[in-house]
């Protein structure tokens, strides 16, 4: 997960919640976006998908 880009992160976290991937998958997700403290592009990636 450390190569991938914080925009390809973000859509990851979504379309892994998207198809209903397992929680461990997510919540490893949820911590790389955390460390990574980039919260705030979750709320922005909804607001431009819509």
């Amino acid at each position: 997960m450390k190569q991938l880009s914080d925009s390809l992160l973000i859509q990851s976290y979504h379309k892994a919640i998207e198809l209903n991937l397992s929680k461990e998958f997510i919540d490893q997700i949820k911590r790389e976006i955390q460390k990574r403290s980039i919260q705030h592009l979750i709320d922005d990636y909804i607001f431009q998908v819509g």
